[in-house]
């Protein structure tokens, strides 16, 4: 994922040309999206969250992640996920999962990056969402 949310991209503009301070997230989570909004990227970049995958009554919850250091390769800087990101057991459907973000907090808060997942996977009751260790990377050129 390569795109950064309204919100971050202010919080980093203001922390490097004026003076005010953007402290990261100690923990950053990984959330789920639908996209039953059809806006689903539109509406996370304005930090929308109504298309994350419903909590009540079906296992749900945002996983914490972390991420090795950045690396420099032909102009674009990036970060994977140095462990694999496995969510609960779903007890009910969650949906088509056709996005994730990274967020910084483990309820509401803020979007920080966002994107479409590779190839859209249906979760059903019993089904277990998972993200291999390397296979999340933030990029930005």
């Amino acid at each position: 994922m390569s795109a950064a949310s309204n919100y971050l991209e202010a919080a980093l503009l203001n922390h490097t040309l004026t003076s005010t301070a953007y402290s990261a997230p100690s923990t950053r989570y990984v959330a789920l999206f639908t996209n039953t909004s059809g806006n689903a990227a539109t509406n996370l970049q304005a930090g929308t969250l109504t298309d994350e995958v419903t909590t009540s009554g079906s296992a749900y919850a945002r996983q914490a992640v972390t991420f090795g250091a950045a690396a420099n390769s032909a102009g674009t800087t990036s970060s994977a996920t140095n462990a694999t990101v496995t969510f609960p057991t779903a007890t009910a459907a969650w949906g088509t999962i056709t996005h994730v973000a990274i967020m910084d907090a483990s309820s509401s808060g803020n979007v920080l990056f966002f994107g479409a997942v590779t190839v859209s996977k249906s979760i059903s009751t019993g089904d277990t969402f998972q993200i291999t260790s390397g296979n999340l990377t933030v990029a930005l050129a």
